[in-house]
């Protein structure tokens, strides 16, 4: 059916209307009766349905309904497959109809800046373009069942420490490029039903109330059509948090911000209008959920299954020096650590789902092999337990094989707090150590939502890294450890060897008033591979049971205008004598030398499947976003003329295959002339390098860098013409009055010369 929102809007009341911008309780929007708008529910998310069913509270003290808990981003992420999170996303999808929720709060696309983020294991990456792929497929796949999507946390939450007041102090380029970066490609590609402001300020300016974030960028610049809520409690100034786009604050407040609207209307500090808008974009998501319900499916064995599935497919396995797949039959292996039996597979705070059940590694192993098992350590302390340890060494020694699941506790990272170093509990650390010193053949499955430092990786066989792998993380473990399945997923971030490794480490989290992103654009795999910076294991890495080939990359062209796009394609061979999945990983690297720069960027990616000694051909596109930066001269994004490297590979440190392409910019970055405007500068521009060339090679003779003479000649020796070429190119016009004569008014009639050649004049 048709609706006609203006017309509803117009006969609220007043108070009906301010009403309808924040919520009736926690969970709930409120509905008018009497014009037929109904109460809907929203629900957290984003990778399971946390849906309460008696009194509701924000942090889930109060239980939900049992419900099925998928793995979480920082492991969906790995698996680097849009389509398996546009599936997660239909079936999340259709349990929210099965419960009749409208919107599902998620996806969290904010940047991994630091490991120490307290909530980086409901983040999909520290790189913006794999976060922004990642959460625009799991969108679609919601909003297929019409069902809404809350993008969160709109921006630059990345932190825990002081989260709802402290100020995330950002350049403009880096805002634009890394944190916004995540949120843009989505928002427009998969149009999410609502997104969600953070708590904390943006350079001084509360995300709830930032007009130039919630209007100016994401409305007027992106297109955004859907309504933008508050997180829970993040609302400042309410009626100015009206006017910068903010339309929905939650939870309620027990109507004390309602009355402030009404206040301010009839004050007439806020235009009616504003209000009026407000509404119209919420009422426009409750009717097109409410208009579509349907009868939905919530399978939780079938979804249990499919939770399985995606945990595989999500897994990193970071080392395997022989000892991977086990063997089923022949081999006594041990199954070591308190995780074997109570798996930690899901983050603390505000996503923590009521699972109905949980399969464990030793619930799946009994339908491969019988395994002993030792529990070795317990989680409420970090302390070594003497008869667990030793029992746990004597299990391992007796065995072939012994498989260690450790990790972190719950205590160690959660909502609401960040951790303060990136160890896993001593007593774990010291029992993978031990025992390999009795037992050969040992692999450390991984329970973390972000990196740990591994003092043992050198002393053990194999490494699986599960991440917080949903209800079903047992059943993908044994999968993936006895062969059944092909590991096939890769770091979605960089683990470094130490903290204090990190880009971010001097400056985060802050002082709790203000934490300064100094590092920039470098961060992640951008800070290290610009460094050459040795790392534990580098983003996009990943090992499997077979082996692949790339061969044959070509280049649509080998040229392009910066409105053109170039087609990638390349071969591809798995070499090795199992089916696997390889992702394929597309870098550029900017030659152009125009802006400070990382050494390669993610631009794109495709996930392959191969059976045995198949070849397959990948496409992939590249556009001028691919090339380009946030020039803050422009406001825009640009790609400078020059060339470009196209890296194609199977992490940002194994590059096997590059060519270059040239790119010509349609634009020109401005350029203001002034007296202490370079000649270099001049020179670079197309459009000034004629007007000052001559001159140019003139004050070169006046450096003394035409002087030729015998060798001994002192003042030959003394100025090279290599040193007057790189002072003259330093030098900024005023040096013309010192070293060529000319007057003031000389240069400044050629400044006008040469500003009216930069303007095409």
């Amino acid at each position: 059916m048709k609706r006609d929102v203006k017309e509803l809007v117009k006969q609220m009341t007043l108070e009906e209307k301010a009403g309808m911008c924040s919520g009736k309780d926690f969970w709930h929007l409120k509905g008018v009766e009497r014009l037929g708008i109904p109460e809907v529910m929203v629900s957290d998310g984003p990778h399971g349905l946390r849906k309460q069913a008696a009194e509701a509270d924000h942090l889930g003290l109060n239980e939900s309904i049992k419900a099925v808990c998928f793995p979480t981003a920082c492991a969906t992420a790995c698996s680097f497959d849009r389509e398996l999170l546009e599936k997660m996303g239909e079936t999340l999808g259709d349990e929210c109809q099965a419960e009749n929720v409208s919107v599902i709060l998620g996806p969290a696309v904010n940047i991994k800046r630091s490991p120490l983020c307290g909530r980086n294991f409901e983040y999909f990456s520290e790189d913006p373009y794999l976060a922004s792929q990642m959460a625009a497929a799991h969108i679609r796949g919601v909003q297929s069942k019409h069902v809404g999507t809350s993008i969160k946390h709109f921006a630059a939450n990345n932190q825990e420490y002081r989260r709802m007041s402290c100020s995330s102090e950002i350049d403009e380029r880096t805002f634009r490029e890394i944190y916004l970066g995540a949120f843009e490609t989505a928002i427009k590609e998969s149009k999410p039903d609502t997104v969600m402001c953070s708590y904390n300020r943006i350079n001084g300016e509360f995300a709830s109330e930032n007009h130039k974030l919630l209007t100016e960028i994401l409305r007027d610049e992106w297109g955004y059509e859907g309504y933008v809520m508050s997180d829970w409690g993040a609302v400042n100034d309410r009626v100015k948090g009206l006017k910068a786009g903010l339309e929905l604050e939650m939870p309620g407040s027990g109507g004390n911000t309602d009355w402030e609207i009404v206040e301010a209307v009839k004050n007439g500090t806020l235009e009616e209008q504003v209000l009026d808008t407000a509404v119209e974009r919420i009422l426009n998501i409750v009717f097109k959920f409410t208009d579509n319900r349907r009868e939905g499916r919530f399978d939780k064995e079938a979804d249990h299954k499919l939770a399985a599935r995606i945990a595989a497919e999500s897994m990193v396995l970071l080392k395997n020096d022989g000892v991977l797949p086990l063997k089923a039959q022949g081999q006594k292996i041990a199954f070591i650590g308190k995780f074997a039996d109570k798996p930690r597979f899901q983050g603390g705070g505000s996503s923590h789902i009521n699972s109905f059940k949980v399969t464990s590694a030793l619930d799946a192993v009994k339908e491969v092999t019988e395994v002993a098992y030792a529990q070795g350590y317990d989680v409420k302390e970090d302390k070594i337990d003497e008869e667990l340890f030793a029992e746990a060494v004597k299990t391992a020694k007796d065995a072939d094989a012994a498989v260690i699941f450790a990790g972190l506790p719950d205590a160690f990272e959660s909502e609401g707090y960040d951790r303060s170093h990136m160890r896993m509990p001593d007593c774990q650390n010291a029992l993978i150590s031990e025992i390999a010193k009795v037992q050969k053949n040992v692999v450390v499955v991984l329970h973390n939502g972000s990196p740990v430092e591994m003092p043992w990786a050198e002393d053990v066989k194999g490494i699986l890294e599960a991440y917080l792998a949903g209800q079903a993380v047992g059943q993908a473990e044994v999968d993936l450890l006895f062969g059944k399945a092909n590991p096939c997923g890769k770091l979605a971030e960089t683990i470094p060897y130490q903290l204090e490794d990190n880009p971010s480490y001097l400056f985060f989290p802050g002082d709790g008033k203000t934490v300064e992103y100094r590092e920039g654009v470098f961060v992640g795999y951008r800070y290290y591979d610009t460094k050459h910076m040795a790392v534990r294991y580098p983003f996009g890495y990943g090992l499997s049971y077979t082996t692949f080939a790339y061969s044959d990359l070509q280049l649509s062209s080998d040229e392009i205008k910066d409105t053109d796009t170039v087609t990638v394609s390349l071969k591809v061979k798995n070499t090795g004598d199992v089916a696997g999945k390889e992702v394929v990983q597309l870098y550029v690297a900017d030659k152009t030398g125009s802006v400070s720069r990382p050494a390669k960027e993610l631009k794109n990616f495709v996930k392959v499947e191969l059976q045995p000694q198949e070849e397959k051909t990948v496409t992939m596109q590249l556009d001028k976003r691919s090339f380009a930066w946030y020039s803050t001269q422009l406001h825009d994004w640009y790609a400078a003329t020059g060339m470009y490297e196209i890296m194609v590979g199977a992490s940002s440190r194994d590059i096997r295959l590059t060519k270059t392409v040239k790119v010509v910019s349609s634009t020109e970055l401005p350029l203001h002339v002034t007296m202490n405007t370079t000649i270099s500068e001049l020179l670079e521009n197309s459009r000034t390098r004629e007007v000052i060339r001559d001159m140019a090679e003139s004050l070169i003779e006046h450096m003394g860098g035409s002087q030729e003479g015998e060798e001994g000649n002192a003042a030959a020796e003394a100025i090279t013409p290599e040193m007057s070429l790189k002072m003259m190119e330093n030098a900024p016009l005023r040096a013309m009055r010192s070293f060529m004569g000319m007057s003031t008014e000389e240069i400044e009639t050629l400044i006008e010369r040469l500003q009216e050649a930069a303007e095409n004049k």
